[in-house]
């Protein structure tokens, strides 16, 4: 089978970048009925015409591919930033309430010796 084809990332969205996988050329006929076929006159003719097109249309696919790649390296990029900034954060609220029982528990020993030497005092 002689063909080329371009695989890419296709987005779909944020979360969702499948692998794409588009055969470039040969290209497949669409497979019009003849009724809709019509009876052209091309100019200057199909074969020039053709050999016009297909490159450009090569170099379309080739770049639409790259942009869809581009959007999604930048979706999974905002994906993963979001998740990094939510565990970020409750990693900071963690550590803020550890810090805070830490830092009660020593107020309540410096209490607790405090009361006990002005007890050992009046006794």
């Amino acid at each position: 089978l002689d063909a080329c084809c371009g695989v890419y990332s296709e987005f779909k969205g944020a979360v969702s970048q499948p692998v794409g996988i588009e055969r470039l050329v040969p290209i497949q006929p669409m497979g019009l009925p003849e009724d809709q076929l019509g009876d052209f006159i091309y100019e200057p003719n199909q074969t020039a015409l053709l050999n016009s097109l297909l490159p450009m249309y090569v170099e379309v696919e080739i770049y639409r591919a790259l942009l869809e790649s581009v959007a999604s390296e930048h979706g999974a990029r905002m994906t993963a930033m979001d998740s990094a900034t939510t565990n970020a954060s409750d990693l900071i609220d963690r550590l803020t309430l550890q810090y805070n029982r830490a830092r009660q528990a020593a107020i309540t020993k410096e209490l607790m010796e405090i009361i006990g030497g002005a007890e050992a005092l009046k006794g």
